[in-house]
């Protein structure tokens, strides 16, 4: 089912809405993890637009070798359903099978269409570049089940809420607001930590010459070490509050696992906003790196592969603070040495946390270290 929707097209053209009060009586269950579990309800919600459900067999080997479905739309993460063999073939032979998340809820309707074997090794190398088991994404690959199972989904009940929960909104209901503030031209920034001044800075000079920012941080699992999920949003609750103009900023959050896979994730970073209604995405140095694994700039230059995306994707230098400017700034507009620079990253930014350092003022705004350095966990184990 679609909807007649406001703003920017959504990736491929429909936005997806798949949600049924269907009866269950009768229907085999199995029990997904709550990654899956986000992945089912971002298929509903029509996030992940133009998919239905879970990908088929062909839509797969597309995916990982060419970055596209069979039908030529981009997409390049291989959004799947992993199984064991047992339950693959009593999903088959049920034909309709319940999906349950961790808590026990009845969370969906799975039609199922195929099941198949793939190979991890061809999946690893085509999404992530590389079969290092100490890369995350190819340790949580090698640990999949052997068979996949796809089909498309009906979304019959939402989890429970929660304080994190309710920072959740579906492309329909993102839309309308924008709709309300007036916004034409809004610019997305993905995060996974809480914001330090140079990408306040950065954000600020987005929304310049466009109406608004959605901040949308990725909220799911992510590796240890990371700031967890709580303290990122609270963090921007606050910076909103006190240094965004009124009606400039909104936050949302997303519902989604973090994956590492540089490239080939900025790009899906992109379709998700598209399709939450942004018209810019900031795509900063290494988007959704980890390590040394990708080219810094792996992440703009996948771009030119993909000139049907209708979201622009916004180049930004890193920002920082210049001692002799006396202002954030960054390398195309100041002529300063570094040794004038006063530079800041989430992962500088965490290692001064857990060594019990208090970032100055020009690094994070005193309210958002308030919060951070008072968290007995600010981070991920």
């Amino acid at each position: 089912m679609t909807q007649n929707i406001v703003g920017i097209n959504p990736h491929g053209g429909k936005l997806v809405n798949r949600l049924t009060k269907k009866d269950t009586t009768g229907l085999i269950s199995i029990t997904i993890n709550q990654d899956l579990a986000n992945d089912v309800e971002n298929i509903a919600d029509g996030i992940f637009s133009p998919l239905e459900g879970f990908l088929g067999q062909d839509d797969f080997e597309r995916v990982i070798s060419k970055g596209r479905l069979v039908n030529e739309i981009a997409w390049t993460m291989p959004t799947v359903l992993d199984v064991n063999d047992e339950d693959a073939k009593k999903m088959k032979d049920a034909g309709e099978v319940l999906l349950k998340n961790p808590e026990g809820t009845e969370l969906a309707i799975l039609h199922v269409e195929e099941t198949f074997s793939f190979d991890k090794e061809k999946m690893v190398l085509g999404v992530y570049g590389t079969v290092d088991t100490k890369h995350p994404g190819v340790a949580k690959t090698r640990a999949m089940k052997e068979t996949l199972v796809s089909g498309n989904i009906d979304l019959i009940q939402r989890p429970d809420e929660t304080e994190i929960r309710k920072f959740r909104m579906t492309p329909l209901q993102t839309r309308q607001v924008f709709q309300e503030a007036g916004w034409k031209t809004i610019v997305a920034f993905q995060t996974r930590n809480p914001p330090h001044v140079a990408h306040e800075m950065l954000q600020k000079t987005s929304i310049t010459t466009r109406d608004g920012l959605f901040v949308n941080p990725l909220i799911g699992k992510k590796k240890s070490g990371d700031f967890v999920d709580q303290v990122i949003v609270k963090c921007y609750e606050t910076l909103i509050k006190y240094y965004f103009p009124q009606n400039r900023c909104k936050l949302a959050t997303l519902h989604t696992e973090m994956k590492y896979a540089g490239p080939k994730e900025a790009i899906h970073h992109a379709i998700m906003r598209q399709n939450l209604g942004c018209t810019h995405i900031i795509i900063g140095r290494d988007h959704a790196g980890v390590g040394n694994y990708y080219d810094p700039f792996a992440a703009h230059k996948i771009f030119d592969d993909y000139p049907d995306l209708e979201i622009t994707p916004i180049f930004f230098p890193a920002f920082f603070y210049c001692k002799k400017c006396l202002t954030y700034t960054n390398q195309k507009a100041c002529p300063h040495g570094i040794e004038l620079r006063v530079q800041i990253s989430g992962t500088k930014l965490r290692e001064m946390i857990q060594e019990g350092k208090a970032p100055s003022e020009f690094i994070l705004r005193p309210e958002v270290s308030k919060i951070i350095l008072e968290s007995d966990k600010p981070f991920v184990d």
